[in-house]
């Protein structure tokens, strides 16, 4: 059955409203303006009662997966036109789309779950607004990513989101590399049927790691565990993963990377260690700095061991 939403204030709620104020601040809904709505990543109850109003007020939604949207809007008795705008259709459609907020329609990009613009195609549609002037308002809600992390129980304070790896094998190799000395919270998105691959090249690039799959989240069956690379892996030798997942990774400690640092720089010379400093830009004396630092030494040795090395 569809729901009508009442709000507080006086004033008519029909379609194409333009009049409102905010705060007293701005008109709520405007022309030719793009509006980012989050909608719910599994409850259809995780929905604002501003996402619902924009979403019966502008134009035009455009959406990942009509059929998957179609459940939402029917739920909230929303029944404005809709229109498929996804990975596959994203370049071709830009044009059009650009030309209607430009005739001062106002369109509103929905995901199939989640804030758009976050790992899918609203990217590539925002940036052109942008690009053209067009104003892009964003209507907050619901980020699996950020549910995921804030209660996994995992440092939140500094975190690096990659959602879902590459597909590219080289690109995907490059951002494991990258990850192997992340000290940040590691956020990654994947699906039931690539989970077991994605931890088997996790553990190989990064070693164990403490970790938080999270599964389903706001749904029934909502499950987050607290495990390791091998621990996860040992359970679906004979389990096979079911529903979205979230995987939260527990980055390096400080002391693991300088240890890291300690042994590299053991391996080279103080003067092949200056020269690669200086390279960087850095002046001499905050080269020594840094070698000193990194070695465990006072800057007085570094500079006498760079003496020396000049005498021999």
């Amino acid at each position: 059955m569809g729901m009508r939403i009442i709000f507080g204030w006086k004033g008519s709620f029909e379609k194409g409203i333009s009049n409102r104020m905010v705060d007293g601040s701005r008109n709520e809904m405007n022309s030719g303006v793009l509006y980012l709505v989050a909608t719910p990543i599994g409850n259809l109850e995780d929905i604002t009662y501003r996402a619902v109003r924009i979403l019966q007020e502008v134009d035009l939604i455009l959406a990942e997966d009509t059929r998957t949207s179609g459940k939402l809007l029917s739920h909230y008795g929303i029944k404005t036109p809709t229109t498929s705008y996804h990975e596959h259709n994203k370049f071709s459609k830009l044009p059009v789309l650009l030309s209607k907020l430009e005739e001062g329609k106002s369109l509103a990009l929905i995901s199939d779950a989640g804030t758009p613009g976050i790992s899918d195609p609203g990217e590539e549609l925002v940036a052109a607004c942008v690009e053209k002037g067009i104003e892009v308002y964003a209507i907050p809600g619901a980020v699996a990513a950020i549910c995921a992390l804030t209660s996994s129980g995992i440092s939140g304070r500094r975190f690096a989101f990659e959602a879902f790896l590459p597909k590219k094998k080289k690109k995907r190799q490059q951002v494991l590399h990258e990850l192997k000395q992340e000290t940040r919270t590691i956020v990654l998105y994947e699906a039931p049927h690539h989970l077991k691959a994605l931890l088997e090249e996790l553990m190989d690039a990064l070693g164990d790691r403490n970790i938080v799959l999270c599964r389903e989240l706001t749904k029934r069956y909502e499950e987050k565990t607290k495990t390791t690379f091998s621990e996860a892996l040992q359970k679906y030798e004979t389990v096979d993963p079911r529903g979205e997942y979230v995987v939260i990774i527990e980055g390096k400690t400080e002391n693991d990377v300088e240890n890291r640092d300690n042994r590299q720089w053991n391996d080279i010379t103080i003067e092949e260690q200056m020269e690669i400093y200086m390279n960087r830009g850095l002046e001499r004396g905050e080269a020594m700095k840094q070698v000193a630092k990194m070695r465990g030494l006072r800057k007085r040795e570094v500079y006498e061991a760079l003496l020396e090395a000049k005498e021999t």
